[in-house]
């Protein structure tokens, strides 16, 4: 793999754009390009020609035939994307964790674009953004419709400008605009601390260039103030994902050498590889083992991994791999099932294409495209239960979504009915005040699903969700 950087799950490209994306970066020029189509060629040669000379007013060239590019692309499924010179640049600086914007995590919903969260410190955190707010203008632009790639580039700027955001707040039924200062937004992806006597939570929120380094750096510090460790939670609920080689390393941390951590398969025969729990699949150019400073306790060291609908790709790499390694219990509920490789290819020095080139698959050979992880042990969101979890969607619920590639797809006839149910507690709990609807914070000592994982963990009950089932993929119409 030393030659071509691999990279998973969602990309910061100053407004992050949700946890759609997993792709491998190769500047590898193809030969042996498959024959065109030339009587299909014809036909789109002879609208570019009535195009130029009909339309109502002239329309420039190359504005044609990058949109016909971007439509080809977009059409074949929600993660690949056509790149312009200015998008090209921003997705080659995303993976850094550092970029100039206003400091959201967003998907797409309904045509609109919803905050999936704002990052904390950042100017929307700052502004009082939360967590499904649905942003229907970018200044004067009406976000209804837009490419989730145009609502990004909007949102982004250089630093001191400001864009003004109208957000529509499902749970107070009211519509307002926030004008936001953008800035250089530094994210920080792995928080931690000793809970309590012999146990330890790490949360990672994302897989960036620094994750790995952070991360040593995290569990260092949880072995210094508590070197006996008997248990650790490994929080990757609502993470969306990032670096493959991050994700790699991440599970081996905890997982015997050389085992594998996932396999990819495609046509190309580059889309055919293993990935295993060794340095060369994740170790940086030029730099050292960043795991060797890790304790040796750590490879043995009672583990539960918590997921959510918001664990996506990179993330859910990691989940199955320690689950079917059975290093860890995973607990939670099913993950976002975004299981495919998305290849990005220049067109030029200032123009790529990211394509769906491959599936990702678990060690033990099951696909994560459009399924997800499913947890050992379902744990409701809360006591209440799971209050609005069938609103948040996931892979199989997106247009065009790929298939697993591993069987017919089955229709959950329950999932509209659950999702009724959700809109009408939401209802209800925006009449309440606003100190009982919020959520608690992940990691407080109100968080439900951590106290779940610490009874797993010292071999407590666990309140097991009476209500969540793994959810199949919904069959696809011919």
């Amino acid at each position: 793999m030393g030659h071509k950087l691999k990279i998973a799950g969602w990309i910061s490209i100053g407004v992050l754009a949700g946890a759609l994306t997993t792709v491998s970066l190769q500047t590898v020029a193809r030969v042996g390009m498959a024959p065109l189509p030339l009587e299909e060629i014809q036909q789109l040669s002879a609208v570019f020609g009535l195009v130029k000379t009909d339309y109502v007013e002239p329309v420039d060239d190359k504005k044609l035939i990058s949109d016909a590019i971007s439509g080809m692309v977009a059409s074949l499924d929600p993660h690949s994307q056509y790149f312009d010179k200015k998008s090209f640049k921003e997705f080659r600086e995303g993976t850094t964790g550092r970029f100039v914007g206003v400091g959201i995590e967003i998907t797409q919903e309904d045509g609109l674009v919803k905050v999936v969260s704002p990052i904390e410190g950042s100017p929307a955190f700052r502004a009082g953004l939360k967590t499904n707010d649905l942003i229907t203008k970018i200044d004067d632009t009406a976000v209804k419709g837009l490419p989730l790639n145009e609502a990004v580039k909007r949102m982004r700027g250089e630093p001191n400008t400001k864009v003004t955001l109208t957000i529509f707040r499902k749970e107070e039924s009211r519509t307002f605009p926030v004008t936001i200062t953008r800035e250089e937004i530094k994210t920080q992806s792995v928080k931690g601390k000793v809970i309590e006597p012999g146990y330890a939570w790490v949360r990672l929120s994302q897989f960036q260039e620094r994750t790995v380094d952070d991360f040593v750096r995290k569990i260092e510090e949880v072995y210094k103030q508590e070197p006996q460790l008997k248990g650790l939670v490994l929080d990757l609920r609502n993470d969306p994902g990032g670096l493959l080689d991050a994700a790699v390393a991440i599970s081996a941390a905890f997982l015997p050498a050389d085992v594998t951590v996932v396999s990819t398969n495609g046509q190309l025969p580059e889309s055919k590889a293993t990935y295993k729990a060794a340095p060369e699949f994740y170790q940086r150019r030029g730099s050292s083992d960043p795991l060797k400073r890790l304790p040796v306790a750590l490879k043995t060291v009672p583990l539960v991994v918590l997921v959510n609908e918001g664990s996506a790709s990179a993330s859910e790499i990691v989940a199955g791999a320690l689950q079917d390694h059975q290093r860890a219990t995973v607990m939670g509920s099913q993950t976002f099932g975004k299981g495919s490789v998305q290849t990005v290819r220049p067109l030029g020095p200032e123009t790529g294409i990211k394509l769906t080139t491959a599936r990702y698959y678990t060690p033990s050979g099951k696909s994560i495209q459009a399924k997800g992880i499913v947890p050992d042990v379902m744990i409701d969101e809360s006591e209440e239960g799971n209050v609005f979890a069938a609103l948040r969607m996931r892979e199989a619920d997106l247009d065009k979504h790929l298939g697993s590639g591993q069987g017919e797809e089955k229709k959950d006839e329950a999932r509209e009915k659950a999702r009724e149910e959700a809109r009408k507690r939401l209802e209800e709990e925006a009449r309440k005040p606003a100190s009982e609807r919020k959520m608690p914070e992940f990691g407080s000592d109100k968080d439900f699903q951590l106290v779940q994982a610490l009874n797993q963990l010292k071999g407590r009950a666990v309140l097991v969700s009476k209500t969540l089932t793994a959810r199949q993929e919904d069959k696809k119409e011919d």
